[in-house]
């Protein structure tokens, strides 16, 4: 059985690129922004810091104290870090065999890639999903040719369905990066970010 990807930890690794920060900075920027796929809040979030920290993926580099506030360590990430984050998120955009939710929190995340590895990541994802439909549209038509009745094949058509809205929706978005009306200066939007953590 294939093991789950951290989204959690994958969400911290994209937040510490753009700037350093602490948890609870982090846990407010993820509600804030509604990454309403990052679950177990704030259990999961201390855990996947505790994760990332142990691999050396992130590092403390300052602990202050604000008044009677808790002690807060603030985090910033890795070369190595960068390095798992750019593999982490590529291989998402580019798998489609996951849960749909999986492909939604990588989507939410790409502003942390170059403009062109997303789009070569997406245009695989393309190719995949174009090759799934394909695939489904195959076995269909050989099952109603043995005769199966329809109502034996609805799942199949239902997937075919959501993979063909999926592949409508990713080609529109590789033709607004490519005609410049969607884009972005190669990292996460340090401005939407900076604005979110410094109203905490």
């Amino acid at each position: 059985m294939a093991r789950r990807p951290d989204l959690v930890g994958l969400t911290v690794l994209a937040m510490l690129s753009v700037r350093p920060g602490h948890p609870y900075e982090l846990h407010r920027f993820i509600v804030d922004t509604h990454k309403d796929y990052v679950t177990g809040l704030p259990r999961s979030l201390y855990h996947a810091v505790d994760k990332l920290a142990g691999e050396e993926l992130i590092v403390p580099v300052e602990t202050s104290r604000e008044g009677r506030r808790p002690e807060r360590t603030i985090y910033e990430i890795t070369d190595e870090g960068r390095h798992e984050l750019t593999s982490r998120l590529r291989a998402l955009l580019e798998n489609p065999g996951g849960e749909r939710r999986v492909f939604t929190a990588a989507v939410s995340l790409i502003g942390v890639l170059p403009v062109p590895d997303a789009l070569r990541s997406l245009r695989t994802r393309e190719a995949a999903v174009d090759g799934n439909v394909a695939e489904l549209n195959g076995h269909l038509k050989g099952l109603r040719e043995s005769g199966l009745p329809e109502v034996l094949m609805i799942e199949l058509d239902y997937e075919r369905a959501l993979s063909e809205a999926e592949l409508v929706w990713i080609r529109r978005l590789i033709a607004r990066v490519e005609s410049g009306e969607l884009g972005w200066s190669g990292t996460f939007n340090r401005d939407l970010l900076e604005n979110v953590l410094d109203e905490q």
